[in-house]
This record gives C-alpha cells, sequence and structure tokens, in this order.
C-alpha cells in the first residue's frame, strides 16, 4: 500500500490540469462474506441505457463496445450511461464500492447526480467508493459518461489498431459492499529457500482504519482444503499489516505443475469477524540471473503468442467463456506463454492462466512511441514530460491488476517503442511497486531501428530470422523474441486466393524453434499473433489487421495451430529407428520442470490398444524410448501431459505392400488433319479413350473416354507470381483488412502459336507428340507428351522466360469439366499425424463447395464447420489449397471419371474453380507466399527467375 501510495502522489504532482482530476485509488479486494450481509458482491452487467448529444435515446449491452453493437460515437462525443439499482437492505452502514473492470478511454461517473470520480485508460480496471452518493431504501441512479480517442487511446493505439473506434464499458461492473473498517489491499509475493523446496508466502495488507481493536488472521489451505500455515497478527496502527507464511516441500506453481493454494484472510473488530476475504495463491519465485530467466531456480524458455482480445462480433469486449477458451486452446497447442499484446488482460483470462498453467507477460497500454506505425509522433515530441503521468499510470494500473496472479511473471513496460527519459522515469517508478518480477521493452535490442537502448531487464527482438538467434547467447541479459514467425496476413489476395499457403507454416517454424530451443541466452519468443483480428461492424464493414492467428476469430484452429503444437511439443523425436528390437526413439523433455514419469506414454497397432511405455527422461533432458513394434505393422505414439493436453502423437508406418492392380492397355492409333490430331484407343477395359491436340497451339483440347470430356484443354504452363497485395486500403500501419479482398484468378500462359508440332510412335508402342511454342511476351518453350501405353500421359515441359519474375508456383494446368468436383490426395507430409479438419492432413477427400461470397468472409454469419469448409466462388478452404509433395491425387465426378494424378512427392497441386472449369495446377515449383513479414527460414524456398532462364518439369496422369 505505501509503494502505491507513493506513486499516486508523485502522478498527482506530475499530471496536468485534467489530469489532477483523475482519482486513482488503490483496488479494493472483493470480499467473500461481509459479516451481517448475505451477498456483498453484485454485478451490474446488463442493459443499460444510452444517449448521446446527437442521436435518440436507446439500450445497449454493458460490457461490450458501442461500435460492434451500432452506435457511431466520434471523437470528442460523450456517450452517457445510465442504469438504475436499489441497495440490498443489509448493505446498509457499509461501505460502497463500484468497480469498472475497463471502460475506453475516458469515464466521468455520478451516482444520482453527484460526481464520484474520473477515470482515464481503456483496459485496466478501476472503483470509485459511492457510499457518500447512495441512497438506502430508493432506486440510485448511476451515470457513466464515456469518451472514446482520448490521451489514453492515442498513446495505447487502442483505436487505431481495431481500425475502428473502441468505445464503451468493454468489461464487467461490479458494485460491493464492505464493512466501514475494510481490507484495503492485499499484496503478495513468494521467496523460496536456497533448495528451491521451502517457500514464504508474503503477505502485505493495509486495513481502513477506524475505531476498535483489529486483527488480521490468514489462512493457507492446499488444493485438497487441508490447512497448511497459519497466523494471527493484530493491527498496528499505521493500518499496515505484513505477515509471512511458511510452507515446508511447498507444491510450486509452474505451467507443467500449476498448484494453487487458497488464502482465507479475516478481518477481526474487538473479537468480531466483520470481513473474510478468499483469493488463490500461486507459490513460484521469479529471478533474472544474466542471460536466463529462472523460475523457481529453473531456466525456462518461454514459447507461445500474442495474444488480443478480440471476437468477430463483440471486438475488444470479451467474455468470460473466451477468455477460459483462448487460455484452453494455446494450453492444448502446447503454449506455456501469452503476451497479452497491447494491454493489460481480463481478470478472467489471468484466473485461467493461473489454473490452467500459462505464464503471462501482461503489457501496459503504450502502443508504438515514437514508431513510424503511429504518424502522431511524427507531431508530437516523445520526451515530452507531459506524457509521462499516463505512462506511469498505465504501468502501475497494470501492475494494480495482475500483481497476485501467479501467471504473471513478467510486466511489459509498452509495445514497440523508443526508449527516452520518460520510460526511464517508468521503469524506476514500477520497480518501486514490484520488485520481484523483471520488466520487458518492446523494441529492437540490435541493430539501428528502433533501437534505443533500453535499460529494462530482459532485452528484446522482434522478427529475428534464423541466423540472429545465435547473437542472443552474447547478450547480458535475457533475449525474447516478443513476435515472431509472423503468420501470412498481409499477402492478403494470395490467402484468400490459396489457403494452403498456411499449409507452408509447419516445417519452418519447427526449424526456427528448435534453434531457438537450442540457444539459452535466448528466452524464447511468441508467435505473431495468436487470434485472428477481425471486427465485423454493424455497418456491413468487415475491419482490422485480419488473419494472422493459428486460430481465427471464431477460435477455429487453422493449419498453423497444428505447426506450433508440433514446434512447441515437449516431447521432441531428434532420432528414430526401426530395428528388430521395435522403434528407437531418442527423445528430448523440453518441459522446464517435470521428467516425463509425469507423463502418459502409450503406443501401439495404429487403430488398436495403445500399452503405456515407461520413461524417466528427466526436465530438460534427453533419453532413449524403445516401442515395441511387430513386423510391419503401423505404430501409433501419443504421449499426454498430466493436465489431460495431447502434446505428441507420431505414425511409425510399417511396411508399404503394393497391391497387384489389373494393367490397362491400350493400342494407340492417330488420325491428323491440318488443324488437330487426334489419338484414340480402346483399352482392354472396353472404354474408347480420345485425346485431341491443336496443331495451332500444340496444346491438348480434349480428352475423353467414351462420350465422357475428362479434360477441356491442357496441360498447357502456367506461371503465377508472388503477389504482396494487401487490399490497397489507405491505411497507416497496414491494418488494411475489408470485406473487398477477392481472389486473383490465374492462366495459362497464352501461347500466340506453335512453331512446331510432329508426333511419332515410340518403342513401347506410345504416342509422342512434341510442340516448340511461342508465347506472349517473348517466352518460348518446348512441350512433349508420352502417351503409354498403359493409359498414363507423361507431360514434359522446358520454357525459357525472357523476363524477370519471382515466381510463387509454375508447373503445368488442366482443365477440367465443373461435374469433377471431387478431389482425393495423398502426399508426404512435414508431420505424420494431423487432426481430420487440417488442410495439410496427408491424405483425404475435399468437395469444390464453391459459394458465390463476393467478399472476404460472410460478414457477421457465425460459420457452423471447420475453418476448412468456409468457401468462396473458387471452392472450399479444403478443395482450393496448394498441397505440397504429392504422391497421387485424383479430380472426379460423382461416377469416378476424371483424371488421376501420379507425383513423386516433389511436386504440389493446387485446384481451384474458375470460368465454369475445374482448373488442376501440378507444380514443380512452389513456395509459401509472399508474406513481406517472413524471413529465414520461412522465406528459403523463394527463387527469382532471369531472363534465359529455362524452367522445366513434367506431370504423369491418366485418364479414369
Amino acid at each position: 500500500m505505501k509503494k502505491i501510495t507513493s506513486i499516486f502522489l508523485l502522478l498527482a504532482l506530475t499530471v496536468t490540469a485534467i489530469f489532477a482530476r483523475v482519482s486513482l485509488p488503490p483496488l479494493s479486494p472483493r470480499p467473500a462474506a461481509v459479516t451481517g450481509v448475505a451477498e456483498p458482491v453484485r454485478s451490474l452487467n446488463g442493459t443499460w441505457n444510452l444517449r448521446t448529444a446527437t442521436g435518440p435515446a436507446s439500450t445497449i449491452e454493458v460490457p461490450g463496445e458501442w461500435a460492434m453493437q451500432g452506435f457511431e460515437i466520434g471523437e470528442g462525443e460523450t456517450a452517457v450511461y445510465t442504469t438504475r439499482f436499489r441497495l440490498p437492505d443489509d448493505w446498509q452502514g457499509e461501505r460502497i464500492k463500484l468497480r469498472f473492470d475497463g471502460v475506453s478511454s475516458h469515464a466521468a461517473v455520478q451516482v444520482n447526480g453527484r460526481p464520484v470520480g474520473e477515470h482515464e485508460g481503456g483496459m485496466v480496471p478501476f472503483e470509485f467508493d459511492l457510499t457518500e452518493a447512495v441512497e438506502a431504501g430508493r432506486e440510485n441512479t448511476l451515470t457513466v459518461e464515456v469518451q472514446a480517442q482520448t490521451i489514453s487511446d492515442r498513446l495505447s493505439c487502442l483505436s487505431q489498431y481495431a481500425a475502428h473506434t473502441v468505445g464503451g464499458i468493454l468489461r464487467k461492473v461490479t458494485l460491493f459492499a464492505l464493512p466501514a473498517r475494510h481490507i484495503a489491499s492485499t499484496d503478495l509475493t513468494t521467496t523460496l529457500d536456497k533448495s528451491y523446496k521451502h517457500a514464504t508466502l508474503h503477505i502485505a495488507t493495509d486495513i481502513v482504519q477506524g475505531s476498535g481493536t483489529a486483527t488480521v488472521e490468514y489462512t493457507l489451505r492446499d488444493a485438497a482444503g487441508k490447512r497448511v500455515a497459519a497466523t494471527k497478527r493484530p493491527l498496528p496502527a499505521d493500518g499496515s499489516v505484513s505477515a509471512a507464511l511458511t510452507v515446508r516441500n511447498a507444491r510450486l506453481w509452474n505451467p507443467e505443475s500449476p498448484e494453487l493454494y487458497t488464502l482465507t484472510t479475516t478481518l477481526s473488530v474487538d473479537g468480531r469477524e466483520v470481513q473474510t476475504n478468499e483469493q488463490r495463491v500461486g507459490m513460484r519465485q521469479v529471478e533474472v540471473e544474466g542471460n536466463r530467466l529462472l523460475v523457481n531456480g529453473r531456466p525456462v524458455k518461454l514459447h507461445g503468442v500474442n495474444r488480443h482480445e478480440v471476437h468477430p462480433l463483440r471486438g475488444r469486449s470479451g467474455t468470460p467463456e473466451l477468455c477460459r477458451q483462448d487460455a484452453e486452446l494455446f494450453k492444448a497447442g502446447n503454449c506455456n506463454y501469452i503476451r497479452t499484446s497491447h494491454y493489460p488482460p481480463s481478470e478472467e483470462f489471468l484466473d485461467a492462466c493461473d489454473e490452467l498453467g500459462l505464464f503471462v507477460e501482461s503489457e501496459s497500454a503504450l502502443c508504438w512511441i515514437q514508431h513510424g506505425a503511429s504518424p502522431i509522433w511524427n507531431h508530437w515530441d516523445y520526451r515530452d514530460e507531459r506524457f509521462l503521468p499516463y505512462m506511469i499510470q498505465a504501468n502501475v494500473e497494470n501492475i494494480q491488476a495482475g500483481r497476485n496472479h501467479p501467471s504473471v511473471i513478467l510486466w511489459s513496460l509498452g509495445n514497440e517503442s523508443y526508449w527516452s527519459p520518460l520510460w526511464q522515469s517508468v521503469l524506476d517508478s514500477v520497480k518501486r511497486i514490484d520488485p520481484s518480477r523483471p520488466f520487458s521493452f518492446h523494441d529492437q535490442c540490435w541493430g539501428g531501428y528502433n533501437n534505443g537502448g533500453n535499460r529494462a531487464d530482459l532485452w528484446n527482438f522482434h522478427y529475428p530470422w534464423i541466423g540472429a538467434v545465435s547473437a542472443c547467447d552474447t547478450m547480458s541479459r535475457p533475449v525474447l523474441f516478443g513476435e515472431y514467425a509472423h503468420l501470412s496476413c498481409y499477402n492478403r489476395t494470395e490467402l484468400t486466393t490459396d489457403p494452403g499457403i498456411r499449409a507452408a507454416f509447419g516445417g519452418p517454424l519447427v526449424e526456427l524453434y528448435d534453434t531457438i530451443y537450442r540457444h539459452p541466452g535466448c528466452l524464447g519468443g511468441a508467435l505473431w499473433s495468436g487470434i485472428d483480428d477481425t471486427f465485423h461492424l454493424p455497418d456491413g464493414r468487415i475491419v482490422g489487421y485480419g488473419p494472422w492467428g493459428p486460430v481465427d476469430g471464431w477460435r477455429r484452429p487453422k493449419p498453423e495451430y497444428t505447426a506450433m503444437k508440433r514446434a512447441y511439443t515437449p516431447f521432441r523425436i531428434v532420432e528414430q529407428r526401426r530395428t528388430a528390437e521395435g522403434i528407437k526413439l531418442t527423445v528430448e523433455n523440453r518441459y522446464d520442470f517435470i521428467g516425463f514419469d509425469r507423463v502418459r506414454i502409450e503406443a501401439g497397432p495404429a487403430g488398436g490398444t495403445l500399452r503405456p511405455i515407461v520413461s524417466r527422461i528427466p526436465a530438460r533432458g534427453r533419453g532413449r524410448i524403445l516401442i515395441p513394434a511387430p513386423t510391419g505393422e503401423d505404430i501409433y505414439l501419443r504421449v499426454t501431459g498430466p493436465q489431460g493436453y495431447v502434446c505428441a502423437e507420431e505414425l511409425f508406418p510399417g511396411d508399404r505392400v503394393t497391391v497387384a492392380t489389373n494393367h490397362l492397355s491400350i493400342p494407340w492409333k492417330t488420325n491428323e488433319t491440318p488443324d488437330a490430331l487426334t489419338v484414340t484407343g480402346t483399352g482392354n477395359d472396353g472404354h474408347r479413350y480420345t485425346l485431341v491436340f491443336s496443331k495451332t497451339t500444340g496444346l491438348m483440347t480434349r480428352a475423353a473416354i467414351d462420350t465422357t470430356a475428362l479434360l477441356l484443354q491442357g496441360p498447357a504452363f502456367s506461371l503465377v507470381t508472388m503477389n504482396a497485395d494487401n487490399g490497397d486500403k489507405p491505411n497507416v500501419a497496414n491494418e488494411t483488412y475489408q470485406n473487398e479482398l477477392y481472389p486473383k484468378k490465374s492462366y495459362p500462359s497464352p501461347v500466340l502459336y506453335a512453331t512446331d508440332f510432329r508426333h511419332s510412335r515410340e518403342a513401347d508402342g506410345g504416342i509422342q507428340v512434341k510442340t516448340e511454342l511461342a508465347y506472349l511476351g517473348g517466352d518460348r518453350g518446348r512441350i512433349v507428351y508420352h502417351i503409354r501405353p498403359n493409359g498414363k500421359i507423361e507431360t514434359e515441359y522446358a520454357i525459357t522466360v525472357a523476363k524477370a519474375v519471382d515466381p510463387r508456383q509454375y508447373g503445368l494446368v488442366m482443365q477440367l469439366p465443373k461435374t469433377m468436383e471431387l478431389l482425393s490426395w495423398e502426399r508426404d507430409a512435414d508431420f505424420s499425424v494431423y487432426p481430420e479438419w487440417d488442410i495439410a492432413r496427408p491424405e483425404g477427400t475435399a468437395r469444390l463447395n464453391a459459394r458465390p461470397l463476393y467478399e472476404v468472409e460472410a460478414w457477421r454469419e457465425v460459420p457452423q464447420g471447420a475453418w476448412k469448409e468456409d468457401a468462396n466462388p473458387m471452392g472450399s478452404v479444403d478443395f482450393r489449397s496448394t498441397r505440397r509433395n504429392i504422391r497421387r491425387a485424383s479430380l472426379t465426378d460423382d461416377r469416378q471419371h476424371g483424371i488421376v494424378l501420379h507425383g513423386d512427392g516433389r511436386q504440389a497441386l493446387r485446384c481451384w474453380f474458375q470460368d465454369g472449369r475445374i482448373q488442376m495446377l501440378a507444380a514443380d515449383y512452389n513456395n509459401g507466399g509472399a508474406e513481406p513479414f517472413y524471413s529465414a527460414p520461412f522465406t528459403d524456398d523463394r527463387i527469382r527467375v532471369n531472363p534465359g532462364d529455362t524452367l522445366n518439369g513434367k506431370i504423369i496422369f491418366e485418364l479414369r
């Protein structure tokens, strides 16, 4: 309390005239019980009244953003919220407190027309004492005048970041009663002995002064309800009580064993209990030692995501259920760390992290101060001391809100800002409040960009390339990659056209995180980002930064979720070998705290009974595991962590048996006219096969079985260029997500004419068709068709380009009738096990299911299926996504007639609907797209094609 009071005094001495009116009392712990009061805590959430100076009176849901509910309230306008409440009879004589958990961005509060306080700042809790303003026995009117885009919004970029005005009562509102003498604050810290076995819980409690003799009793119970420590203290004259509870052989809190105790605090006056508080406690200690971060004496490796509080229909106003769901999703995805970009999280989210076991870096709502993404700093001076009070307040209130949560192990002073004497003053101030946790500052710790030489406890670097990771070991402080491995987002047209770009994320992410793991000076990192940042505004617009999360805004996992879970697995197989004894694995235990004796390892025949496998590899250790494996059988391995989340899966394939098939034999004949070549033959299956070639263009123009056309054009050479188009919407920091993002059509390279066309019979009895082609733009090339007697058609190409180009894909494309709507594939995947919802799964089927949706996603339509089922005019996500490393694929109609592609494990396949036809591109070159934030290893497969370069490849297909 004394620490906090000193900071408030500092604020009061330095604020501007407007700011001086803002009251910043500490947050009173909400009581579990108040003697004589049946229910001391009441929610004021629900339907409130809303009016503005320019609009009609209406109602609005609290909590919630006003913009997401259809209200347009501009900068400088005031939204007046009102609600009524009646005090319970047994609250008379008590102190009445009102708590807001977040109002954006300035709130002036009145009760019964009487001002009770103001607050500046959007995503933090604050409270007022209403005792003198409320009246018993009647309805009281609560009025909250709210303005958005005030100074705290500008400093946090809250509205700019969301691409719309974030205004309103965003988080819950609570009314509660306290006795006249009550617990004003409780501050908890834990220290451990040198053995890191025995813990001492240090408690500092402030009691509001009053008459009578007061005592404070503390009781600590474990998860089973057993009392493990207790003490009783008389209240000193200054009202501050300090106590220490020692727990021998304490069950320490960490993400792998998030052990929670319950602390009961009882205030008694003249021997009579007047207030009881309860709070969950996690025993853990955080230290910085050189360039390592230690938790409970052990170096930790952070691996997680950045998380915005976001929902397409609710905006920046979440719900307790969403907060819990987010924590569970990322915990199940093998994350141990969340950075709360770029403002403090809700109480409900921290509660979930405490319980489930997630480290949290709680970030103050300060963003892009002296950064190009916030243009206002071209006008403002980032060193101007008028901003200091707001910067200190943002950090103080962040600490107030989260200080007693064990999950919070780091405080972030702010995001992507330039260090200055003001930040040094902020750091000096907050370190006096909480010396028990390190502070970070998100800038760039090396290089010339955004590197002001910060003095925080940690270094930070955003978006490192793989070659930079080793530099962390040379640094004097731990280096955190506060944002890394930015998911594809800004290549918006590419992603709308081909969502399969996302499936290329997995291999490079595993490679990058493996490198991070092996460098002890690197603390770890948080993927950018965690959840798609999309807002479906009631006026019909879709805005935001868009699809940059492993899960979308509706909380459906995407391919990057599988990649993240694989990269972050604590059960990392580094070597495997199948022998007569079984499958021999060399495995790293990447848990920081627990051995494999705490996890459940099971293996057995795929689809059969799994049997336990015993391993005692310790935390951060490496060892061998033998899995019994009968010769030839597929063996499935599953590892389940101590909290019941599956953290690793693997499928070890057995011997593959090739099943003999009836071999097709077709005696091919040719018929040539001045304009075309027709190749026909009746197979031993009784069907007549027909291929028609244009002698003008050198391309196949028709392929059919009997009277059913299966191919309408191709194979023809096609080169798809990289496309970094972000939507071309006016923006200041790439916040260009919008309705008007459309898939881009791709066509074969236009053939001007065939300069040579000839055919001949080959030694095996097949037909060879050889063409020399001239293309629009100056490219020249050769395509050779080998029509085999077994029905397979091998098509080779060699294209010499005339102009430099950055290709995304190139290969041969075929055009099929629209009836060929069923896609099936088998491929070599990055991983051996995928969930069924993942487009990257090694085998599967997908239907076209094209939808005439002419915007980036269906506005305000809550999806009912998996992400892969979303669709646009080119087809479903599952159908139109590129699949790499194809072994076999087919496009067929409902009678199973169609095209079968035979791959060699190196080609990629993309199918889509365009111009009334199904397009089937077999790409000999394919990369992960044009996302501008990508760096190595995500960009390793990009190439530049220069004039005179020749592109080669081939496909093998057959008619079915």
